[in-house]
């Protein structure tokens, strides 16, 4: 739901911004624009004298100005460390069979599954987040393969090893893995 209205937004916003780009550089260019544009040609000022110095004599409004300028510019900030934010899973939910459940820390599973995974034959290193909600996460994992290894016998031991235990230890009936293979970086071997 985030994600749409976010996209949605961001859309709409875009699209406010190059009509009115376009529309201000046909004006700028001599070319003819609609009659309800407020810049018909390129002497025309966004702000003509007369509307700069209206509220001149009044002290309230130079600080409104400045006021909502700047909860804009906050807003925008919040909304881009917002978009830069990763969704991490902070905790699961893991049920205790007392009918209340208790809380596992999301960076303790995920420590866990990441040495399990470099324990893993032609694994050089692992790294795992947790995502999606406390009842139901699900697991990104990155490998970094040696260069011996064979990505396909490495996934069947990380889901058949690490990630059933991680799977098993917090009590969850599945945990949905994502896994993305890097490769080491070696020189290549001669041969004579």
């Amino acid at each position: 739901m985030l994600r749409t209205v976010n996209r949605v937004v961001l859309g709409l916003v875009g699209l406010v911004l190059f009509l009115g780009g376009g529309a201000a550089l046909a004006a700028g260019l001599g070319l003819d624009v609609p009659s309800w544009w407020p810049w018909g040609t390129k002497h025309d000022v966004l702000l003509s004298r007369s509307r700069r110095i209206r509220w001149h004599e009044q002290d309230w409004w130079w600080p409104v100005v400045i006021a909502a300028l700047a909860l804009t510019v906050l807003l925008a900030l919040w909304w881009l460390l917002a978009q830069l934010r990763r969704a991490r899973l902070a905790e699961v939910l893991v049920d205790s069979g007392d009918g209340e459940g208790a809380l596992l820390r999301g960076r303790a599973l995920e420590s866990v599954l990441a040495g399990e995974a470099e324990g893993l034959d032609g694994v050089a290193r692992a790294q795992a987040v947790l995502v999606g909600r406390r009842p139901a996460p699900a697991v990104r994992v990155a490998l970094l393969l040696e260069p011996h290894a064979q990505p396909g016998d490495v996934l069947a031991r990380l889901e058949g090893e690490s990630l059933a235990h991680a799977r098993d230890s917090a009590g969850l009936a599945e945990l949905p893995a994502e896994v993305r293979f890097r490769a080491v970086k070696h020189r290549a071997r001669r041969v004579s």
